[in-house]
């Protein structure tokens, strides 16, 4: 059955009492060993909030997008402000971890990567043209990834308005923590033009629209300077660059000018294991939002051309 995130929240936070001071370490870990999908809500937290490793646990890298979430959640359920406020309603991460700030990230993350070992689809081989309603369909009738599946599509749904920034804090959640083989599978599903049934199915898997559409649809040149400013996206693409890509890193760097001299057919991708694990990263980060080359100056078109080329063509992986 599908997990909701908000209704396994409610209903274990109820069954705890909620006197005004409650140790919020203690209650993380009767959440993890309650065995009842409650685990999986802080490993969704945890991701939104993106805590820093070690030596650094107490940092959220994305402190608005974090903060949004935790408010969120005392806003849904006042059984967990006790938790995440303090008493003139500052809710934050800071809050949530306590003093102490030693939940573990990577903790969680083996926890999850033990579930998935449980699957039966991470047992499977990755094979090329896949089509994502079958690919949807195997993860749906599988236990661990319907449970990872539905979490992912609880934040991302359709039925509410789409908040951008958590909903690819969950992709990212959803597709780091499975097995590589499983992401190749749903990352590299396609559909045939007139499947409509597949195409919903794509949408589902690859965050659309929430995570990928902005209104209105940003240049491919904006996106990639947006990635620049921003710790983590910058750190994906500077991995994508080197892993797919060496060729041009190793002729332009990040020299505009000299991209600008480049043509498709002088941008051979590497195509391997490397690059695809980077590639699939790259999802639930601003670097996967559809961008144009509309409306630009014809001195911007080429590198603009060459940007959309790099992150949205699967002609490297086909």
């Amino acid at each position: 059955s599908l997990y909701s995130v908000f209704t396994v929240l409610l209903m274990y936070f109820t069954s705890i009492s909620t006197v005004q001071t409650i140790d919020c370490l203690r209650l993380r870990e009767q959440c993890i060993n309650a065995a009842n999908g409650c685990e999986s809500v802080w490993n969704v937290i945890e991701d939104v909030c993106n805590i820093s490793v070690l030596g650094n646990r107490c940092k959220a890298e994305d402190t608005i997008g974090c903060n949004r979430i935790i408010q969120v959640l005392a806003d849904e359920y006042p059984e967990f402000k006790n938790c995440v406020c303090t008493t003139d309603d500052s809710c934050s991460i800071t809050n949530l971890l306590g003093k102490q700030c030693s939940i573990d990230k990577d903790d969680i993350s083996m926890e999850t990567k033990l579930q998935w070992s449980l699957s039966a689809l991470s047992k499977q081989a990755y094979t090329a043209n896949r089509t994502c309603l079958d690919v949807n369909k195997e993860c749906v009738e599988d236990e661990v990834c319907n449970k990872q599946l539905s979490l992912y599509l609880k934040v991302c749904s359709a039925n509410k308005k789409c908040n951008m920034e958590e909903c690819q804090a969950a992709i990212r959640f959803f597709y780091q923590n499975m097995p590589f083989e499983v992401a190749q599978m749903m990352t590299f599903c396609d559909c045939t033009q007139s499947d409509e049934s597949c195409h919903r199915a794509k949408e589902l898997l690859h965050g659309k629209p929430c995570a990928v559409t902005a209104v209105p649809p940003p240049s491919c040149l904006n996106v990639i300077h947006m990635c620049e400013e921003n710790k983590l996206c910058r750190k994906k693409y500077a991995t994508f660059w080197s892993k797919c890509w060496r060729h041009v890193t190793k002729k332009c760097y990040d020299d505009e000018a000299c991209l600008e001299t480049l043509i498709r057919g002088d941008m051979p991708c590497s195509a391997n294991s490397d690059c695809k694990a980077a590639y699939i990263s790259n999802w639930g980060t601003m670097l996967r939002v559809e961008c144009t080359c509309q409306n630009l100056l014809p001195m911007e078109q080429s590198l603009c051309k060459l940007f959309h080329h790099m992150l949205h063509s699967k002609s490297c992986f086909s």
